[in-house]
């Protein structure tokens, strides 16, 4: 997982990290991920979709794998909302095996998976995603509330942001949510704007992509983010974030932001998708999908592409950029 001397010591930190729970979660602990011989980088992004199958969960999962072996993808990256519809009822929960390890059964997809928490996982038991025994019983999964993936040309800054919404502290609906490690909001939050802000700003490879659950900007059921808009994205924009990746809305899209350089993709498609539902956003739209599907990310050190594809594997709609690298990269 990392090149580092001392392998002794860096293999007990790591093993603290995956396999404690309780380990603060606003600490933004870094895993490694190397990229291809040629310091290429491909991936599958996927939210939304724990359904046991459902709602075409299978079908989508089928079209991931042959897209993930014809681009030979790295590793696979899950927005949220892996178990609806209240997330796990504790680590020996059936519904792990019969929502991912028995529907992701292509031979490409056996990667690792890097997964935040959506707000129906956080209606569980949060705690048991986030446990070894999971990993024990699939050892793809890799489940976080805040972590980095250190893919060399690549940083990706995995952000848990159900806490930030207040709707959730009191929801109107009776949900329960499971709030351990997480309350007091305040602090939880703060404490976690303030680590992410200071490994961006630390941060020198040439991309840098977040990932979390809630959409900045989507025109689709939930729509914007109001909390993120205030406390998340001004610290993207000030450190010169690329991307940003989200599920929440069972759609496809990319919206580019008016006033920065950042993208915005809403990769949550995974089953259950929203037809129909469509509303303004300041920013600027380019692609919109009301029907279900997945999205992959190509890159080099210059370059980076993003396709969307739908239940069928058909390509919906392709997004490309470069840039020009520092002279010290």
């Amino acid at each position: 997982m990392a090149g580092h001397d001392h392998k002794p010591l860096v293999l007990v930190l790591v093993l603290m990290v995956i396999f404690d729970p309780s380990f603060s979660s606003a600490e933004l602990q870094r895993f490694h991920h190397s990229t291809k011989n040629d310091e290429s980088l491909s991936l599958l992004v996927i939210g939304d979709w724990g359904r046991n199958g459902n709602f075409n969960q299978s079908q989508v999962a089928a079209q991931m794998g042959r897209m993930g072996e014809e681009l030979d993808i790295d590793f696979v990256i899950s927005t949220g909302d892996n178990f609806y519809d209240n997330g796990l009822e504790g680590v020996d929960d059936k519904q792990f095996e019969d929502s991912f390890t028995n529907i992701y059964t292509a031979k490409s997809l056996q990667k690792q998976w890097y997964s935040v928490l959506g707000n129906h996982d956080y209606r569980g038991d949060a705690v048991a995603q986030l446990s070894p025994v999971l990993r024990k019983i699939d050892s793809r999964w890799l489940c976080m509330r805040s972590f980095i993936v250190d893919a060399q040309i690549v940083d990706f800054f995995f952000v848990d942001t159900t806490p930030f919404v207040f709707k959730y502290w009191d929801d109107p609906e009776d949900h329960h949510y499971d709030w351990r490690d997480v309350a007091p909001r305040h602090q939880y939050v703060a404490d976690l704007v303030k680590d992410l802000d200071a490994a961006l700003r630390e941060s020198t490879a040439p991309w840098k992509v977040v990932v979390g659950h809630h959409p900045m900007r989507s025109i689709s059921e939930h729509g914007d983010t109001p909390e993120l808009l205030e406390q998340l994205l001004p610290i993207l924009k000030a450190n010169g974030v690329d991307l940003y990746l989200n599920g929440h809305d069972h759609c496809l899209e990319h919206i580019s932001s008016t006033d920065s350089p950042i993208q915005y993709f809403t990769s949550g498609a995974g089953s259950k998708a929203w037809r129909g539902v469509y509303k303004q956003n300041a920013d600027d739209l380019r692609f919109f999908y009301d029907g279900q599907g997945f999205m992959s990310l190509q890159v080099t050190k210059t370059d980076a592409k993003i396709m969307f594809y739908d239940v069928d594997g058909r390509r919906l709609y392709e997004w490309s950029m470069t840039k020009q690298l520092h002279p010290s990269m």
